[in-house]
């Protein structure tokens, strides 16, 4: 009988609340592709069954996430085979399908780097142990972002979206709280706990009246389908970069990368 590969996604229904964590410690959270697939599967499971009601989404671990697994999505971005999303999966970014239907409510503590803070951004509260560290730094890999934070984050401030995504420094949780990324910012060690919280306490009112809210603030905001739909050819195309590929060769060897802009 063949071994199962070790999951990069651990799911545990509480009651009506489906908790989501992220799972691969040794690789302080980076996403790799069956990391994002195994994410989308779990938003597919938490859209589709009645019984659940809010996602809570945590990362095992000192770290939320350390971004993208370069090593091995770059590769794929590139070549334009990177698949996000299976069959029975909805993008948790809700860039490349509908997003999901129910809140999610999102504890993050560390590092939480560019997808990472692209998921608090698409989630719907967010919780952020004060030490947790933010930086979204598509720009020193030679990509965009492409989860949404092009969208999303100007929406809280052109100027705060700008300062952060066009230099890719880090900022810490008082900064994020500052500019509206995160909603509460809690003493490290009891982020998960407050998320529980308020996860418990969405789940607690009336489903379809809570189903019904979050369909009616979104369907006011602007349309940015067309924006959305151009972020994955765009990424693939700057990956197919000289720049991009200087990026990841840094990425994996620790090296300092001057670009060259080609």
């Amino acid at each position: 009988m063949t071994d199962q590969p070790t999951p990069r996604v651990a799911l545990e229904r509480r009651g009506p609340v489906l908790v989501i964590a992220l799972d691969r410690v040794d690789k302080r959270n980076a996403a790799d592709e069956r990391m994002l697939q195994e994410l989308a599967l779990a938003y597919g499971e938490l859209d589709r069954d009645p019984e659940l009601r809010v996602g809570l989404v945590h990362a095992r671990g000192d770290h939320f996430t350390g971004g993208l697994d370069l090593g091995d999505v770059a590769p794929k971005l590139a070549a334009g085979t990177l698949q996000v999303v299976p069959e029975g999966g909805l993008d948790p970014w809700g860039v490349q399908t509908r997003p999901v239907s129910k809140p999610v409510v999102l504890a993050v503590q560390g590092t939480c780097l560019t997808l990472g803070v692209e998921l608090a951004l698409a989630s719907d509260v967010v919780v952020a142990a004060e030490s947790t560290a933010f930086a979204q730094l598509e720009v020193a890999r030679g990509i965009l972002p492409f989860g949404g934070a092009t969208i999303r984050l100007p929406r809280l401030g052109w100027g705060d979206a700008m300062r952060w995504m066009l230099t890719g420094d880090r900022f810490d949780a008082a900064e994020a709280l500052r500019i509206g990324l995160v909603q509460e910012v809690v003493p490290t060690g009891t982020e998960l706990a407050r998320a529980a919280e308020l996860a418990e306490r969405i789940a607690a009112q009336a489903p379809l009246a809570v189903q019904a809210t979050l369909a009616a603030a979104r369907a006011a905001l602007p349309d940015v389908s067309a924006a959305a739909a151009a972020l994955v050819p765009e990424t693939r195309r700057l990956a197919s970069t000289a720049d991009a590929r200087r990026a990841a060769e840094s990425y994996l060897t620790g090296t300092p990368v001057a670009f060259r802009g080609d």
